[in-house]
């Protein structure tokens, strides 16, 4: 993205990724909600619209909020500088200007009149105050490294750092502007803002962390009204909120759903009006059972599953072969189209087609292609190396639509690699993730990734630099390659889009030979809705469109 001198980036978002993710694909959504939508739409304008959703992993803190089943709450309690249209390009939401010379040096003015639903207002303070507390290692929030670009991150990023510590690339200037010095010019950084990472926190945060986390109060279109810890969140409308996400329904109630067959069948009955996944049973038929109430369209999301760099099994040379047979011995066409019935495709690359930089031709990407003797020779390769222990297991959540295509991938190792091969199942996603977070998961185990923000380098930097594996953010297998992480800043730091693209791609390169994560498919949304409801969009990041759905009259 090129930022014209002292230029707002609303004059310019456009210009770089943002606009070539529109014209890619016209996706979903990750990081915020999108689109203008609003209070013009028909329907019910005071009914509350159900959604099925996981339980979230965490409490609802905006720093410590990775996973979907939080951050679909988290985005409509709170607002940033930017929000995402439904084709992933950025619109001011608490943004008055954000100004640079240089893309490194960055003038933010905030809209006057923002308040938080206690009534404080919003200001420049709320902004930094939450961006240090987010950065500072001593407070273990997981989104820790999406302000490793920020000068003096480094050094309070350890877990042993002075929790009053502050970055000196923050400045507070006045009540509704702040500077921000990030450590070299970064080519993405304002499309990165409207994150749920980057919102503004208010004091009542900092005065009770934990009993915050429980009751969060924010200052977008939404408010909570009550979390049911693994029943559901219901959130009602706002009224003060004054920026473009303005609701046209009475409030949203995000249920939580342990089977998706289940939600599926709640979504056909009209108890659920919305469902942002479609079970394995419903695949190849739920476009005809819904006819124009089925969603199916590109999204910027991805596949795979993770082997932490330190398991015995699966490291130095004989563990970077072994890691190279598994990928070639995944039949990933016959998956995406027999247990997906079209609804995926192959992984070429670690980047969504929906985002500009993505490649079915980067060198070495062969490791992705299915190659029964190729995947037999590098098995053997790593056995005369170094023994397998075995068996080979991968994990993953039981109440989402995995079990199927996980049996199918462990048969395909058992029939072309001759080892054992089981799934390891988890009862829910929350379970899955603690495991994952904490370390304590062995073998392989499931993943995907929904953009933050509309770039290739959140497909690369917060799965697989080594500040997202310190700062325990979402690289959890703990891949730290200084090289990649040289070529990383690299391409964030070049001053034309297309040069960024191509560094990215080179980094891409050591992905492929160390496959820290295999890549499998790329997801589509494929969703629905009944026909209780209407106004239903799923935007860049395959998620529902929240605030403009509405209750039929």
């Amino acid at each position: 993205m090129n930022i014209r001198r002292r230029t707002m980036i609303q004059t310019t978002a456009l210009t770089g990724t943002a606009a070539v993710a529109l014209a890619a694909c016209g996706g979903d959504n990750g990081g915020g909600d999108g689109g203008t939508g609003g209070s013009d739409a028909g329907g019910s304008p005071d009914a509350v619209i159900t959604f099925n959703n996981s339980e979230p992993q965490n409490p609802l803190v905006t720093t410590n909020s990775i996973e979907m089943g939080g951050i679909n709450i988290l985005a409509n309690l709170y607002s940033g500088l930017f929000t995402y249209d439904a084709e992933g390009a950025p619109q001011e939401e608490m943004a008055e200007s954000v100004e640079t010379e240089d893309s490194q040096h960055y003038t933010i003015t905030i809209k006057d009149g923002w308040t938080f639903t206690n009534g404080d207002p919003v200001t420049a303070q709320n902004f930094v105050d939450a961006w240090n507390h987010g950065a500072n290692g001593a407070n273990g929030q997981v989104n820790s490294y999406f302000f490793e670009s920020i000068e003096g991150y480094a050094e309070i990023a350890g877990e042993d750092a002075d929790p009053t510590a502050t970055m000196s690339g923050l400045t507070v200037v006045d009540d509704l502007t702040f500077e921000v010095t990030l450590v070299s010019p970064q080519s993405d950084f304002p499309i990165r803002l409207g994150y749920i990472a980057y919102s503004p926190l208010p004091k009542a945060y900092f005065d009770d962390p934990e009993g915050f986390g429980q009751a969060p109060i924010g200052n977008g279109p939404y408010r909570l009204v009550e979390w049911n810890q693994n029943q559901n969140a219901l959130l009602e409308v706002n009224p003060d909120y004054t920026g473009p996400r303005k609701p046209a329904n009475g409030g949203l109630d995000f249920v939580v759903y342990q089977n998706p067959e289940t939600a599926y069948n709640d979504m056909l009955s009209g108890s659920l009006d919305v469902i942002d996944t479609i079970p394995p049973s419903a695949r190849s038929s739920y476009q005809d059972e819904l006819g124009d109430r089925a969603v199916s369209k590109p999204a910027a999301t991805i596949a795979f599953f993770g082997i932490h760099m330190e398991d015995p099994d699966y490291t130095g040379e004989a563990g970077m072969l072994r890691r190279q047979a598994i990928s070639r011995a995944i039949d990933r066409a016959t998956i995406c189209e027999t247990i997906f019935s079209g609804t995926t495709s192959p992984s070429t690359d670690f980047i969504s087609p929906a985002v500009a930089g993505h490649s079915e031709s980067i060198p070495g990407n062969e490791v992705l292609q299915y190659d029964e003797a190729e995947a037999k020779r590098l098995w053997d390769e790593a056995e005369a190396i170094q023994p397998f222990q075995g068996p080979f297991t991968l994990s993953y959540n039981a109440d989402g639509s995995h079990q199927e295509w996980v049996e199918a991938i462990c048969n395909g190792l058992k029939n072309v690699l001759g080892i054992e091969a089981q799934g390891n199942s988890f009862p829910d996603f929350k379970s899955l993730r603690e495991a994952t977070t904490g370390r304590t998961i062995t073998g392989a185990f499931r993943s995907s990734w929904v953009a933050d923000y509309p770039s290739m380098y959140n497909f690369l930097g917060p799965l697989y630099s080594s500040a997202a594996a310190e700062g325990r953010g979402s690289n959890n297998w703990d891949y730290m390659n200084p090289e990649f992480d040289e070529i990383l800043q690299e391409g964030l730091s070049a001053t034309s889009e297309e040069e960024s693209l191509r560094i990215g791609q080179q980094a891409q390169e050591l992905l492929l030979r160390d496959l820290p994560a295999i890549p499998l498919w790329f997801n589509s949304v494929s969703a629905g809705y009944a026909e209780t409801v209407e106004n239903v969009e799923f935007n860049w990041g395959s998620q529902p469109i929240y605030y403009q759905v509405t209750k039929k009259s």
